[in-house]
């Protein structure tokens, strides 16, 4: 076991967390307020892509795979440090799976549904300058 290493992927969990569900409210926010990275392709499609993975696994009923190396790293337990219990007990809550997965795949169609209310920028073709939104 390696508890530094599992620090490391808890801390990319809840990085990838934080981009899913601050997506979710910089979207529309950022749409209102006229912000145009909200409206950056890339970005948005990474932010798809990350909530494919997030209900994929969860219809699958499986954990996500960065819990399972986590978890295959520190051995999930009392000995983990304090910080990494706490942050543990904020992401992890004890609720049935099926709860999770209606949830999960509630919040994908919300991003699916804003990809279509707030889309993304089309690049311009060579030579034709910024896009006009």
């Amino acid at each position: 076991m390696n508890a530094a290493l599992g620090q490391l992927v808890l801390l990319l969990h809840l990085l990838v967390i934080a981009f899913n569900v601050l997506g979710l409210v910089a979207i529309p926010v950022g749409a209102r307020c006229g912000w145009d990275w909200v409206r950056i392709r890339a970005w948005r499609a990474l932010h798809v892509v990350s909530w494919v993975v997030v209900a994929l696994q969860a219809v699958l009923g499986r954990a996500c795979f960065l819990t399972v190396w986590q978890d295959g790293l520190t051995g999930g337990g009392a000995q983990d440090p304090l910080i990494m219990r706490a942050v543990n007990r904020l992401i992890y809550w004890p609720l049935p799976m099926w709860a999770f997965t209606a949830m999960y795949l509630a919040l994908f169609a919300l991003v699916l549904a804003l990809w279509r209310a707030v889309p993304p920028r089309r690049r311009p073709a060579a030579g034709q300058g910024p896009p006009h939104t």
